[in-house]
């Protein structure tokens, strides 16, 4: 992988005032990316200048192995890998810091895996209520479905249409994805909005 992110238009930047002597202002963005494989998603927030913790399963130390090379290839020694379990809260889940945002990239392969996805995600939000979980993946069934998972641990999910960010055609990026392939991408949150301060 080269050190230069592809996708230059993912910057964290916010554009109404410069900091004094020019530049832009970055914003603090915390992700972490679960299930994390190759890691790219975690890798490119993390070259927008994102701080990003990667994690993948605690008893699949290959994986975050390789999560800890990709890292290396693309000069990001400082990206935490942590290895988390879906469904397991475990220490390093609980001593997890504040996070804005949740990356998972085709987590949702295996139907047995779903409800566990979605137990870890849930306690990530009682622990930061305004976390995003962004995720993507690739439609294997029309029969399965987190619909029901959703409402059991008091969740509701957005659709992104890939059109919005031209992601619906064929060849992306030069590959051949996403060939014959449906992929959807979604935003999960908490169901209840969480009462301001001011309110009473």
């Amino acid at each position: 992988m080269s050190d230069q992110p592809t996708a230059k238009r993912f910057v964290f930047e916010e554009k109404p005032e410069p900091p004094p002597g020019g530049g832009a202002q970055r914003l603090e963005v915390f992700v972490s990316e679960i299930g994390a494989g190759a890691s790219l998603p975690g890798i490119v927030a993390a070259k927008c200048a994102a701080r990003v913790i990667l994690s993948d399963g605690a008893e699949t130390q290959n994986c975050l192995d390789n999560c800890r090379l990709n890292c290396q290839i693309n000069n990001l020694e400082d990206v935490p890998v942590v290895g988390l379990t879906w469904g397991q809260i475990s220490p390093d889940l609980v001593l997890l810091p504040q996070i804005d945002i949740v990356l998972g990239s085709d987590v949702f392969y295996e139907p047995k895996d779903f409800e566990d996805i979605l137990i870890t995600i849930f306690y990530l939000m009682q622990k930061n209520p305004h976390v995003l979980f962004w995720t993507t993946y690739q439609e294997r069934s029309a029969d399965w479905s987190i619909e029901a998972l959703l409402h059991k641990w008091n969740l509701k999910c957005v659709h992104i249409p890939l059109k919005t960010f031209n992601a619906n055609e064929q060849h992306l990026a030069g590959s051949s994805l996403p060939g014959r392939h449906t992929v959807h991408m979604m935003v999960i949150t908490l169901r209840t909005s969480i009462p301001s301060a001011t309110n009473s």
